[in-house]
């Protein structure tokens, strides 16, 4: 009752926006920036009247942030064997490069620098800190260069952002667990990696939510880089160091299937565990019907992968950016979305994930609201 007088006030409050951003949005796409993080820029894309410095096929750069987990791996592995054979095979694009800076602030603008220097055409990067890149965004800008993120934000007026609105995930996240819990009890929290756009709007929205909930306590935070093998060993040792009872534990997705083996290992009866996609958790769900009620898509990996790389696309195509931040919401799917992906002898060491069906995270009527001259990124010819 109290969530939901809560979420009905925030749908009624007028939204404050700069002309020529997110005011020139239909309706139904201004609701995704709802419960927004206020740091995330919504105001007019520096790149609305924006044209590639040459014609295609364009050279793309991809500064990686990080590679150790699942997630990554599947994003990887939609641009170089999906997306570039498609793009190449269309004539526009030539190949991609791609860096990891292991999250060294410093390696990576130092890679995304060389990129501009060496004649890329657009760089693609990911889950960075909110500003440590702004200066080498710029300077990507002064070349001609757009800069685009995905999965977290970057508050440069000079980068676009394609990304999911973390901050509305994690108050859905939290909100259904406390909701699955009844309302009351123990909650423990795994994040991502503090510091980054996704981890901590995620964090911030997750905590907001359960202020809404008088009875529930949170009773730690362990950082799981939204890794499995990370999370499942920081939550072993908090086990170990607290033997007091969980009831449920709200995880940003990359890290379920650790948190599932490391209560599972403590020998601790299993609990409500916020899941996001990993087709290893999900695998356990399918094995256990009873284990939640639904799950989300938060940030589906190939599915953000396709995201990025159609907004970077239209942009060089002069297809013209609305907005600065492009969103997506949470989309929940439940046990029968599970059974229709995974068969009942599904690999609970999976390295796979599941995504949303039929394009659902990102269609093309969805990206003709957020186009002035939205066309089919891989029909379009140049005009001369």
């Amino acid at each position: 009752m109290i969530i939901g007088f809560f979420l009905a006030a925030t749908l009624a409050m007028p939204l404050t926006v700069k002309a020529g951003g997110l005011s020139e949005l239909p309706r139904e796409e201004r609701k995704t920036y709802e419960l927004l993080d206020p740091r995330l820029p919504t105001g007019e894309s520096v790149f609305r009247n924006f044209r590639a410095k040459r014609a295609p096929p364009w050279k793309i750069g991809y500064a990686s942030s990080y590679a150790d987990n699942t997630w990554r791996a599947n994003v990887l592995d939609e641009f170089t064997n999906e997306l570039l054979p498609t793009f190449k095979k269309a004539g526009l694009v030539s190949e991609l490069v791609v860096t990891q800076s292991n999250l060294d602030d410093n390696a990576q603008i130092s890679q995304m620098r060389q990129m501009v220097d060496d004649g890329v055409d657009a760089i693609i990067i990911c889950c960075s800190n909110l500003t440590a890149l702004n200066p080498t965004i710029e300077y990507a800008y002064s070349k001609g260069v757009p800069v685009i993120s995905y999965s977290g934000y970057v508050t440069s007026p000079f980068a676009i952002n394609a990304t999911e609105n973390n901050m509305q995930g994690g108050f859905e996240a939290s909100k259904w667990l406390a909701e699955e819990i009844e309302g009351s009890g123990n909650v423990l929290l795994v994040s991502g990696i503090t510091g980054f756009a996704s981890s901590d709007s995620f964090q911030v929205g997750a905590t907001k939510a359960l202020e809404y909930y008088p009875e529930i306590n949170v009773v730690g935070q362990v950082d799981g880089k939204w890794t499995d093998s990370v999370a499942q060993s920081e939550l072993q040792k908090f086990l170990a160091a607290n033997p007091g009872r969980i009831d449920g534990i709200i995880v940003q997705s990359g890290a379920e299937s650790g948190v599932i083996n490391a209560v599972r290992q403590s020998g601790r009866e299993i609990v409500p565990i916020v899941l996001g996609g990993e087709a290893s958790a999900s695998c356990f769900w399918r094995k256990n019907p009873e284990f939640v009620s639904r799950s989300f898509h938060f940030w589906p990996p190939r599915s953000e992968a396709r995201f990025v790389w159609d907004v970077m696309m239209r942009t060089l195509e002069g297809q013209g950016p609305k907005i600065q931040s492009i969103l997506r919401p949470a989309i929940p799917y439940t046990i029968d979305d599970v059974k229709a992906d995974l068969p009942a002898d599904c690999d609970p060491n999976s390295e796979d994930w599941l995504e949303p069906k039929d394009a659902a995270w990102w269609t093309a009527d969805a990206a003709a609201k957020y186009f002035d001259n939205p066309a089919d990124p891989l029909s379009w010819r140049p005009t001369n």
